[in-house]
């Protein structure tokens, strides 16, 4: 079988078109809803993608925003959705663009990404 090169992209920073209407803030969850790019929130459909590594706004002309994957600090639910040191290396879920969640809210929520730790200022998770 013959070699094949591959090839790669260094870093792991992609851009993607905003939603029309939407406002990104820089620092806060992105997803995809239909293939655009919005903020964070409980849209059991969309797909998230990491964090805005800028802050866009569509209806001011920005047609675009860059979003980051890798490990990030989020914050946790409260109450019966509280993620937990026993959670980790579980999936967590979206609550909004800063939030995650034990449980996906009887299917309300996307997957946020996978609990790597959690501590008392939130939730360390990958977005991959």
């Amino acid at each position: 079988m013959p070699e094949r090169n591959t090839q790669e992209r260094e870093g792991a920073v992609f851009n993607y078109a905003l939603a029309v209407g939407a406002i990104v803030s820089k620092g806060r969850i992105v997803m995809l809803d239909a293939g655009a790019a919005k903020p964070g929130s409980a849209i059991a459909a969309a797909k998230t993608v990491g964090i805005a590594q800028m802050s866009a706004d569509q209806t001011a002309g920005d047609a675009s925003v860059n979003v980051k994957r890798g490990t990030f600090l989020l914050k946790n639910s409260a109450g019966a959705d509280e993620i937990t040191a026993a959670d980790v290396l579980a999936d967590c879920f979206v609550v909004d663009d800063e939030t995650v969640a034990k449980t996906d809210a009887t299917a309300t929520r996307p997957i946020a990404g996978r609990i790597e730790q959690v501590e008392g200022s939130g939730v360390w998770v990958t977005f991959a």
